[in-house]
């Protein structure tokens, strides 16, 4: 199934913006009276008949719609960016197709990487999102302080933080409550600083262990995501 995604549907009249009108018009050659498959990003998938299109804009009449009821608790990844932003942006299209809804970048104290295209990211969101037959597109925030990060609502979620020292830390897959919303703090290539896990804590935030590896940032996001999709499901 080859998805598309517009939010702009109205009067069971749905139209495709440029970027996603070419793909269907130029790239894959459709035609009016041609159906196509659609999601909005938040929980429902249409399908319709093309009536009108260009390389600019297509307008498909829906024909019929379905709602995919959210699943499972919310889960929300806040990750330092990488020095290597390819290597983020791995980490996005990643956890995109495992399972996530919220991904926040973290400015740390030890980050190398102080920029990011939010607009780079959403796009891989969705394109990730539309290949893997999801119904829910993730949000993205902008590049977040730590400490702003801190004064953030998370209160109704339960709370983690990974980072290696010498402490014994339990491991994620033990730690988690089923059927919880949750979020987990991923730090840097040099790891969170002291401040930053004490901060953290003062903020009932519990440190948890992702295994006897050490990871690298990016594929410490994924196994967090993994491990959560796999014991939440």
């Amino acid at each position: 199934m080859q998805l598309f995604y517009t939010k702009n549907i109205q009067d069971n009249i749905a139209m495709l913006a440029e970027e996603e009108a070419r793909h269907a018009m130029q790239v894959l050659r459709k035609r009016v009276g041609d159906e196509l498959d659609l999601i909005d990003g938040a929980g429902s998938f249409y399908r319709g008949e093309i009536i009108e299109g260009n390389k600019k804009q297509c307008l498909i009449k829906i024909t019929e719609k379905r709602f995919l009821e959210r699943s499972g608790p919310k889960l929300t990844i806040a990750i330092a960016p990488t020095k290597n932003i390819d290597r983020i942006e791995w980490f996005v299209e990643k956890v995109t197709e495992i399972g996530v809804d919220e991904i926040i970048p973290l400015q740390c104290e030890r980050s190398e990487r102080k920029r990011i295209r939010v607009d780079r990211l959403e796009k891989i969101i969705l394109s990730a999102t539309k290949q893997s037959l999801k119904a829910y597109l993730p949000r993205v925030q902008a590049l977040t302080s730590f400490k702003d990060f801190m004064n953030q609502d998370y209160h109704a979620y339960d709370r983690y933080i990974a980072y290696c020292n010498d402490e014994h830390l339990t491991h994620l897959r033990d730690s988690i409550s089923p059927g919880t919303n949750t979020i987990i703090l991923i730090g840097p290539e040099g790891d969170f600083s002291e401040t930053e896990v004490t901060l953290a804590k003062s903020k009932k935030y519990k440190g948890i262990s992702l295994g006897d590896s050490r990871l690298r940032t990016e594929t410490a996001g994924v196994v967090a995501c993994t491990i959560m999709n796999m014991l939440q499901s």
